[in-house]
């Protein structure tokens, strides 16, 4: 009896003591536990961060796509301009440029080269005029998305390679020959163009840059008499000191 009245509370006590344990490893488990999500939480901030950066990226891809956007926006403008524009003012564009280049490249060769100083200042002005009048061209043609040749074409490299290989009256008779051929042709595909044109502003340029052609034509035409009558006269005298050394050299003898 007395044995059970002891054990009773000693059956009380294990269960307190017990109760005691767990709750002290409860508390010892809780800073763990506090510590691993203490220690989740700059892994959260971290995820934040990277959504701040892949926001970040977002923003960089938006803005690389806008301006992607706005260079193809630019280009398809350009291209629309070029698919506007009829077959006949493409090819006009482009003739003319290449057309322009050439009178530019063998104006400079002439103004160098030549003999007589009507020819020199002809060449030259040919240098200044068509210089001015491509740059307009070239305006037009990259508003419209046109690419203009940069190089002579095979035709002019060769009339470019002959007339190098000429000097004094033959150069000069050579070069305002080919003058007067060649703005014969400039002044009839502007004039028709001028009237033809679809596209208004190359219409325009045809039509206000057709004047200075018809002036360089003229005057083209009448510096190729004066080279012409240069070269019969340097011949005649030529012939006429070549026939004075003859007779000379007869009369010497006898």
């Amino acid at each position: 009896m007395s044995t059970n009245r002891f054990s009773g509370p000693a059956r009380v006590a294990g269960v307190v003591s017990f109760c005691i344990a767990a709750a002290v490893s409860a508390q010892t488990a809780a800073p763990g536990t506090t510590s691993s999500g203490s220690g989740n939480r700059p892994a959260a901030t971290a995820g934040g961060t990277t959504g701040g950066a892949s926001s970040s990226g977002a923003m960089t891809n938006r803005s690389g796509a806008t301006g992607s956007s706005a260079m193809g926006s630019n280009n398809a403008t350009a291209n629309k301009g070029a698919d506007n524009l009829s077959s006949g003012d493409r090819k006009f564009i482009e003739k003319a440029a290449q057309g322009g280049l050439a009178e530019v490249q063998l104006g400079k060769l002439a103004a160098d080269k030549a003999a007589s100083p009507e020819v020199k200042q002809f060449g030259q002005r040919m240098v200044d005029d068509h210089t001015k009048a491509n740059d307009q061209l070239k305006q037009i043609a990259t508003s419209k998305g046109v690419n203009i040749p940069t190089e002579l074409d095979r035709s002019t490299q060769r009339e470019m390679d002959k007339l190098n290989k000429l000097s004094g009256a033959e150069f000069d008779r050579e070069y305002m020959k080919h003058m007067v051929s060649d703005h014969k042709k400039d002044v009839s595909e502007f004039k028709t163009e001028a009237n033809r044109a679809k596209d208004p502003s190359i219409k325009q340029f045809a039509a206000t840059t057709l004047p200075t052609l018809q002036q360089h034509l003229e005057l083209a035409q009448s510096t190729e008499k004066t080279a012409r009558n240069e070269s019969s006269n340097k011949s005649s005298q030529s012939s006429g000191n070549a026939g004075a050394t003859r007779t000379a050299g007869t009369t010497k003898g006898r």
